[in-house]
């Protein structure tokens, strides 16, 4: 494989740390660029270097780029709660957005050879299931719009200035490293805490929902690895687990793996896709690699992490932007 110097942003949070390692194991000199706001500086890895800051940074990002001459980016930083995301519109669009554009500007001033992008399989929206890369897109909520805003700009980009480009739509990744006091998002690390804490495991609705959850040394290796297949670029590829469980199914085995009899809280239903799962054919024949974790294995691999880094207290997102329908649970203990 050929190694190169590396800018990863958002390396300080879950899957850009995992990533960032397989990067330094392959042989690239990594830069990781995040501004620790879902993060954590423990997560970076010792080998890479590490720079504090944002995506909407301009003049940072500028001399970045001019200092180091990365050869790939690998754009992983984003806020990635989809619920919430309907709330915070603004926040929203700058961070997914402009910070992914002011990325691309500079990517193509300084001749990056490919730029590889996570979005998520939030693009689809209410689709025909399994959800397949040829499907139009059909985004329910503002993060699914945000992230296929970025894919169209990279569609672009790649024909006017000749930036290649990997898209890849991972979905519910879990694993050693998730940030467990997040609670508006990653609902196993939210279960994993709650239980922690011997506090009910809430649930919205009435937990028939679907998803498949997929562990992160399933995905991380598989984005590390792309640049060097050629024949990837300019493609775009779902990436995850294949089997899907309810939300009630997924409680049920965080529970065993944790140890807990939790009480079980049925909120409200809030708005968001009930059934999303995706199919894999083509990163199979792209990225072939050993069979994929089970939930049980992956999940008891995130329970022994977990007991380990213990609990953490949730924080609550100050700067919602609309309030109505804002489910409850998150109204009540949101500052006034």
């Amino acid at each position: 494989m050929e190694s190169g110097k590396v800018l990863v942003t958002g390396g300080a949070g879950f899957i850009g740390a995992h990533v960032s390692q397989q990067l330094l194991k392959a042989g690239h000199e990594v830069v990781v660029l995040d501004d620790l706001s879902g993060g954590f500086r423990d997560n970076v890895p010792e080998q890479a270097m590490f720079v504090e800051g944002s995506i909407l940074d301009v003049q940072l990002l500028q001399a970045l780029f001019r200092t180091h001459r990365f050869d790939y980016v690998f754009h992983l930083a984003a806020y990635a709660a989809e619920g919430l995301s309907h709330f915070i519109k603004r926040f929203n669009y700058e961070n997914n957005v402009i910070g992914s554009i002011n990325l691309i500007n500079e990517s193509v001033n300084c001749e990056v050879k490919c730029f590889v992008f996570t979005s998520s399989i939030a693009v689809y929206g209410t689709n025909q299931l399994p959800m397949q890369e040829d499907l139009v897109p059909n985004p329910e909520d503002s993060y699914g719009i945000a992230k296929l805003t970025v894919e169209k700009e990279l569609e672009i980009t790649k024909r006017m200035f000749g930036l290649n480009y990997i898209i890849f739509r991972p979905h519910n990744v879990y694993g050693e490293k998730q940030n467990l006091g997040d609670r508006y998002r990653n609902v196993i690390g939210i279960f994993m805490n709650q239980m922690m804490q011997h506090k009910p495991v809430t649930i919205f609705g009435d937990g028939d929902q679907t998803r498949a959850f997929s562990y992160i040394g399933d995905v991380a290796p598989r984005i590390a690895a792309s640049v060097a297949n050629k024949s990837c670029y300019n493609e775009i590829f779902n990436i995850g687990a294949d089997q899907f469980y309810s939300i009630n199914q997924l409680v049920d085995v965080v529970a065993k793996a944790m140890g807990e009899t939790p009480t079980k809280v049925h909120l409200a239903p809030r708005n968001e896709v009930l059934h999303a799962y995706a199919e894999h054919s083509k990163i199979e024949k792209s990225f072939p690699l050993n069979r994929g974790t089970s939930l049980e294995a992956g999940i008891q691999r995130m329970a022994r992490w977990a007991r380990v880094a213990g609990s953490r207290k949730s924080k609550n997102f100050d700067l919602i932007e609309i309030r109505k329908n804002l489910p409850q649970s998150w109204l009540d203990d949101s500052p006034k």
